[in-house]
């Protein structure tokens, strides 16, 4: 059993020492000290460092442009290129991307567009041929065709028509039925497009030219001369 002893007058009272119950203070603690690992900072920096410059490698090849070759206007199948339908044009391009360089310009005036070109696309080399529209074997006939003998359509280099036998107008009623209609199929002739002239401003007759076996040659030319042909879009093949 604890006793307390009084103070006496005028003397301060002193708390009781502390009991075994209470337990040690606690030890301070030490603040360990990170090591610093010289390797692990040196590989650091040198990610650093490659990261950077890879960024600049790219930021460079990005930068590298060429002057290839763009279509400046609309190009159909077969018809020539014109100087006038090729412009210059800088790009930065993929190596895989396939295109012409500026300085061919002067090569591709004269050839044939392989394919429809559309202006504002980028120029292939496989779009452009050399080859000849006209085969071996082959006559080139011009058939001048009023508006009413030709389809509203616009005709391209390249396409194939047949040119319809149509009744003589010299002779209205040869080859005619009882009622004034054609007594068999008229004839037609295969051919293919190779040029289409301008309509004439007064009476809007194009010149077609159309590439035709020989043996069908001067036959064609003698029956465009009486006007007494037409021209239809073939069918496309598939």
């Amino acid at each position: 059993m604890s006793t307390t002893t009084p103070s006496l007058p005028g003397q301060a009272s002193v708390p009781p020492p502390a009991t075994a119950a209470a337990g040690p203070a606690a030890a301070p603690r030490v603040l360990r000290q990170r090591r610093r690992r010289p390797g692990l900072i040196a590989l650091s920096v040198a990610l650093i460092a490659a990261g950077g410059l890879s960024g600049a490698l790219l930021f460079t090849a990005s930068g590298q442009r060429t002057a290839v070759l763009v279509v400046a206007h609309d190009v159909p199948v077969g018809a020539a290129i014109t100087a006038a339908d090729l412009a210059p044009a800088s790009m930065a391009l993929d190596p895989a991307v396939k295109t012409v360089p500026v300085s061919r310009k002067s090569d591709l005036v004269g050839q044939r567009a392989a394919v429809a070109l559309k202006a504002g696309a980028l120029l292939a080399p496989a779009q452009v041929t050399d080859a000849s529209l006209i085969k071996p074997g082959e006559q080139l006939v011009g058939v001048a065709l009023k508006p009413s003998q030709l389809p509203a359509s616009r005709l391209a280099p390249g396409q194939k028509v047949l040119i319809v036998s149509t009744p003589d107008p010299n002779t209205p009623a040869a080859g005619q039925g009882k009622q004034g209609e054609p007594s068999a199929s008229p004839k037609t002739l295969a051919a293919t497009v190779v040029a289409v002239g301008q309509p004439a401003p007064a009476t809007g007759v194009v010149v077609v030219d159309v590439a035709v076996p020989a043996s069908d040659g001067p036959a064609l030319a003698a029956r465009a001369a009486t006007g007494a042909v037409a021209l239809i879009l073939a069918a496309r093949e598939g």
